[in-house]
C-alpha cells in the first residue's frame, strides 16, 4: 500500500491553511513535515487520519490502515503499563507480544500503575501503543515530546527497524532529528490564502 495525496487543501477553524498539496510515501518510507508553529502540520495529520475533512483534493489511504498519535499519551492511569498495552492490543484485535516492553524500555515498569509514571515514562508508554496496534501508516505529531536523548534514539530505532523495516509508512511532524533517511516537506510552500474559503465539494478519500 502506498499513501498518495493529490491537490489537497485543508482548513483550521474554517480558515484555509494549506492548498494544492501533493506527495507520495511508499511502503518502508517516511516523510518528515517541516514548518514553524501554526504552519498546518497538525491540521494536515488530522486530515490524513480522517479526523477532519479536507477542503479539496484526494487522499488514497485504505480505511483503518492509519493511526494518529498526538501529544496526548492515551493511557489509563489506574491500569499498569502492561495492562494498558494489552488493552490497546485487544481493542485493535491484535495478539499480545511483550517484545514491545523492551522496544520502549518499559520492562522494569511493566507492573507499575500508569498514573505513577514520570512524563518521559508516560510518553514512552504512549508511543508503545503504536507497537501493538498493527497499523501500517503512522501519523505522528511531535512524537518525541518529553523524551530524553536516549529515549529519542530508542524510538527512532524502533521506527526504523520495527515499523519502516517491515514495510510500514510514517508521516512525522517533528523538530527533532530522528536519523531517518527520509525526505522533508516544507509546508510553507503550500500556505493558503485565508481569504480563499472553499466549501469542500471536491474532496475525496479512497
Amino acid at each position: 500500500m502506498t499513501l498518495r495525496v493529490q491537490g489537497l487543501a485543508v482548513a483550521r477553524g474554517g480558515v484555509p491553511v494549506l492548498t494544492d498539496l501533493g506527495f507520495t510515501v511508499d511502503p518502508g518510507h517516511a516523510l518528515v513535515l517541516r514548518g514553524p508553529n501554526g504552519a498546518g502540520k497538525t491540521t494536515l495529520l488530522r486530515v490524513l487520519a480522517g479526523l477532519a475533512p479536507p477542503l479539496a483534493g484526494r487522499i488514497d489511504l485504505p480505511p483503518e490502515s492509519a493511526a494518529y498519535a498526538s501529544h496526548a499519551d492515551g493511557i489509563k492511569a489506574t491500569l499498569s503499563v502492561t495492562e494498558n498495552l494489552r488493552f490497546w492490543a485487544a481493542l485493535y484485535g491484535r495478539p499480545w507480544a511483550d517484545q514491545v516492553l523492551d522496544d520502549f524500555d518499559l520492562r522494569t515498569l511493566k507492573d507499575r500503575p500508569a498514573g505513577t509514571l514520570s512524563a518521559g515514562q508516560s510518553r514512552r508508554l504512549g508511543l508503545a501503543r503504536l507497537g501493538v496496534i498493527g497499523r501500517q501508516v503512522l501519523l505522528l505529531d511531535e512524537p518525541t515530546v518529553s523524551l530524553d536523548a536516549a529515549s529519542v534514539a530508542r524510538f527512532a530505532a524502533w521506527l526504523r527497524e520495527r515499523h519502516l523495516g517491515r514495510g510500514g509508512i510514517a508521516v512525522i511532524a517533528t523538530h527533532v532529528p530522528l536519523g531517518l533517511d527520509a525526505p522533508e516537506l516544507d509546508l510553507a510552500w503550500f500556505r493558503a490564502d485565508p481569504a480563499a474559503v472553499s466549501h469542500g465539494t471536491d474532496a475525496a478519500f479512497l
